[in-house]
């Protein structure tokens, strides 16, 4: 497993730094990827709350693998103003925690409108997010999410296309197309292999929807890990095990750890465990 750096929403463990990097710890993790901490968005920390956040994390030699903002998570009509001031916030925290990724997407489109029609608003505001980002040495990343304009590969792709720059790429998440009845292999994926540079780590059933342990859905996530690794891709793998209800039996999985109380760092370990099986089995010989 040297070639993949692992990391996770560790909100998905619970809202507490100190509890997140405790378990995060046990199971040989040193990224995370940071969307709420301590009981709220990151981007809505103050710089100084940043500063205590980055000065717990270094003193236990975490790092973050992305800011996972919620920019771009808006309506295309709604204001934009306010909404590109929490960007460059965004920036400055990314910037001040070493973070070379800030997770972002591209606007929720009205329901039952084509998304076309909103191509160049969608541009546009990613133009300023990009001159707003100029000065800084970060990627940012798009991802694919039901219900924005990039929410299927093609328009993924024409937005990356069109913005030109290498400060842009795509996170590529196998669940979400599933949701968007979109086929993830070899589809969508060998569309965008070329951009992708980091994946969230979550699979679904193309029947119900439903989010599972990574290779327990139809997102092909060994056939897409086996091909980007033939690539040389060694970027982030992050866990967003969104396993809610969801329920194995944790003797299904034969890591040799202790089980845990049903709850979400059960599903965290769930996930986890799920994934290494994914990558382990990629390790075997042909």
């Amino acid at each position: 497993m040297k070639q993949w750096i692992l990391s996770g929403f560790a909100d998905e463990i619970d809202s507490a730094l100190t509890t997140q990097m405790n378990m995060l710890d046990c199971l040989g993790i040193s990224h995370i990827e940071m969307r709420n901490v301590n009981g709220k968005n990151l981007v809505q920390h103050s710089l100084q709350e940043v500063k205590i956040l980055k000065s717990q994390m270094d003193s236990r030699g975490f790092k973050l693998s992305a800011v996972g903002s919620p920019i771009g998570k808006i309506n295309i009509t709604d204001d934009f103003g306010p909404h590109l001031d929490l960007f460059k916030h965004t920036l400055e925290i990314a910037a001040f925690m070493e973070a070379p990724f800030i997770r972002m997407f591209s606007f929720y489109i009205p329901k039952g409108q084509n998304p076309d029609a909103y191509r160049s608003q969608v541009l546009e505001r990613w133009q300023m997010f990009l001159e707003a980002a100029s000065a800084f040495n970060l990627t940012l990343l798009h991802e694919n999410e039901k219900g924005i304009y990039g929410d299927t590969p093609e328009r993924c792709l024409d937005l990356l296309n069109a913005l030109e720059s290498q400060k842009v790429a795509a996170v590529f998440d196998p669940a979400n197309f599933i949701q968007c009845n979109v086929e993830t292999y070899p589809y969508a994926y060998l569309l965008l292999k070329e951009k992708i540079r980091y994946f969230h780590i979550k699979d679904a059933l193309v029947n119900t929807g439903q989010v599972v342990p990574a290779g327990f859905g139809d997102g092909k996530l060994p056939e897409i890990l086996k091909d980007i690794s033939s690539l040389g891709f060694n970027g982030f793998l992050s866990l967003e095990p969104h396993l809610g209800s969801y329920d194995v039996p944790y003797t299904f999985f034969h890591f040799e750890r202790p089980p845990l109380p049903k709850g979400k760092p059960y599903q965290f370990h769930i996930a986890f465990d799920a994934l290494v099986k994914v990558l382990y089995e990629l390790e075997k010989p042909d």
